[in-house]
C-alpha cells in the first residue's frame, strides 16, 4: 500500500523547493499533476524521471480511480502547478477518498502564496479570511464581497490580471477606499508590492501583468459600513467624470469610453452613460 504525499511546489523561485519534496518526488511512483508540462519542468530541474497524469478540476472525476489504484503498488505524490495543492486547486476530492480508503496521507508543506503576500502585505497575520477567486460576474462578485464587508479581518484573494482592474473597482465600491496590498509574481524576477488605498491601486494598474495576490484592510468600523460605501460610490463617480472628460478631450468613441471606465472602476454601463451625455450636455 502507497502513501499520498501531498506536496508543495515552488511559486516563483525554484530554490524554494524543500530538500524532503525533492527526495518524495524522486521516489514515488506516480505524480498526480495539475499541468504535467508545468511539472515535468520542475521535475526535468531536478533530474527527475517519473510517471505523470494530469489531475485538475477538468478531469478529476475520470481520473481518480486511476490515481486510487496507482496508491495499491505505490507512493503517488499531488502537486499543482504552483505552492500547496487544494488550495484554490483540485486535489480535495483525492484527499478525501484516498484517506476514506485506508491509503495513508502526508503533507510535504510548501510555498504558498497565500501566505507569503500575507506576510509581505503588512497587514496583520493574526486572523485573515482567504477568499480564493472570486466570481467572475460583477454582480456575483459584488455579493460575496458584500458578504464579508463587516469582516474585521484581513481579507486575502486572488486574481488574474485582466480582471485586477474591475475587481478593484467593485472592492472600492462594496467596501471604501480602504488600505490594500497589490502583491505579484511572487518570488519571480519581476515580484512586486503595491501597497496603498484602492482608489490608489486603481490608477497604479494601468497595465497589470503576472498572477496577483490582493490583500485588503479589513473593517474598522463594521457598524458604519453604509456610510463608507457611500464615500465608495462618490469617489467612484468623481474619478468616472474625470476620467469621461479626458476621454471626450481626446474624441474617443462613447460606446469604447464608457466600457472602458465601466471596467476600470466597476461602475454600471448605464450610470456611465448617463454621464456621458450629462458631460455632454455641460459643454454644449
Amino acid at each position: 500500500m502507497g502513501t499520498l504525499f501531498i506536496i508543495g511546489t515552488p511559486i516563483g523561485n525554484l530554490e524554494d523547493l524543500s530538500p524532503r519534496a525533492a527526495r518524495i518526488l524522486g521516489h514515488v511512483g506516480l505524480v498526480a499533476a495539475e499541468d504535467t508540462r508545468v511539472t515535468r519542468r520542475l521535475l526535468n530541474h531536478l533530474g527527475i524521471h517519473v510517471p505523470s497524469v494530469s489531475y485538475h478540476q477538468h478531469n478529476w472525476r475520470a481520473r481518480l480511480p486511476q490515481v486510487l489504484k496507482a496508491l495499491e503498488d505505490a507512493d503517488v505524490a499531488l502537486v499543482s502547478d504552483a505552492g500547496m495543492p487544494v488550495i484554490s486547486d483540485p486535489g480535495s476530492e483525492l484527499v478525501t477518498n484516498a484517506a476514506l480508503a485506508g491509503f495513508p496521507v502526508e503533507v510535504v508543506p510548501g510555498p504558498s502564496a497565500l501566505t507569503a503576500a500575507m506576510a509581505v502585505s503588512g497587514f496583520s497575520g493574526d486572523a485573515f479570511s482567504f477568499l480564493g477567486f472570486l466570481p467572475a460576474r460583477r454582480k456575483d462578485r459584488r455579493e460575496k464581497l458584500q458578504s464579508v464587508s463587516r469582516y474585521p479581518m484581513t481579507l486575502v484573494l486572488f486574481e488574474a490580471p485582466h480582471r485586477l482592474k474591475a475587481l478593484l473597482g467593485d472592492v472600492l465600491h462594496v467596501l471604501g477606499d480602504r488600505q490594500v496590498a497589490l502583491c505579484r509574481e511572487l518570488t519571480k524576477i519581476y515580484e512586486e508590492v503595491y501597497r496603498g488605498s484602492l482608489s490608489q491601486a486603481l490608477e497604479h494598474s494601468h497595465a497589470p501583468r503576472g498572477e496577483y495576490v490582493v490583500v485588503i484592510q479589513g473593517a474598522t468600523e463594521p457598524e458604519d459600513s453604509d456610510g463608507a460605501s457611500q464615500d465608495a460610490s462618490n469617489s467612484a463617480l468623481e474619478q468616472a467624470a474625470a476620467k469621461l472628460t479626458e476621454l471626450r478631450i481626446n474624441r474617443t468613441r462613447a460606446k469604447d469610453a464608457v466600457a472602458q471606465v465601466s471596467q476600470d472602476l466597476g461602475l454600471p454601463k448605464n450610470v456611465v452613460y448617463k454621464m456621458w451625455v450629462d458631460l455632454g450636455r455641460s459643454k454644449a
